[in-house]
């Protein structure tokens, strides 16, 4: 079932395969921002995995202003919650749309969908980790490295 979400000028939709190349550009955009310390080849492997793995196989919700993308959610099955949770597993808005509210609309639709989120952030992206905070989200745990092995450590958040 299509459940569409609105908040006054803002859309909220299930992904669809049309969406890849706009998600995709948004996804890169934000990362390079927020995470300045990856290689531009990092950044292009890991856009690989974005678009054939994590878009398509998560649940992924898009805000868009009329036809425009703004952001998206990635939702993952959370094998640790006991009750309904989900992982984040990404949320990215673009750039020009950060600080308008898309984020916390987001964040807010996944919780009413999933009640218990968590989600892993870079300990070095101070913005996002002061935007979880300010939704409540709190620490409990830290790893060194990431997914790939990298030496840029992670934090475990939870609401």
């Amino acid at each position: 079932m299509t459940q569409f979400i609105t908040q006054t000028d803002i859309i909220l939709r299930p992904f669809e395969a049309g969406d890849t190349i706009a998600l995709s550009d948004i996804w890169r955009r934000a990362s390079e921002r927020a995470h300045p310390f990856f290689t531009s080849a990092q950044l292009d492997e890991q856009q690989v995995q974005v678009e054939y793995i994590y878009l398509p196989k998560a649940e992924t919700w898009v805000a868009l202003r009329g036809a425009s993308p703004l952001g998206f959610i990635g939702l993952l099955p959370d094998p640790e919650s006991t009750a309904k949770g989900a992982i984040i597993g990404g949320l990215f808005v673009a750039p020009e749309a950060q600080g308008q509210g898309v984020g916390r609309l987001l964040v807010d639709h996944a919780r009413g969908l999933k009640h218990h989120l968590s989600l892993e952030v870079y300990e070095t992206n101070l913005a996002a980790r002061e935007f979880y905070a300010r939704l409540g989200f709190h620490q409990v745990g830290r790893r060194e490295r990431d997914d790939n092995g990298l030496p840029f450590p992670l934090l475990k958040l939870v609401l």
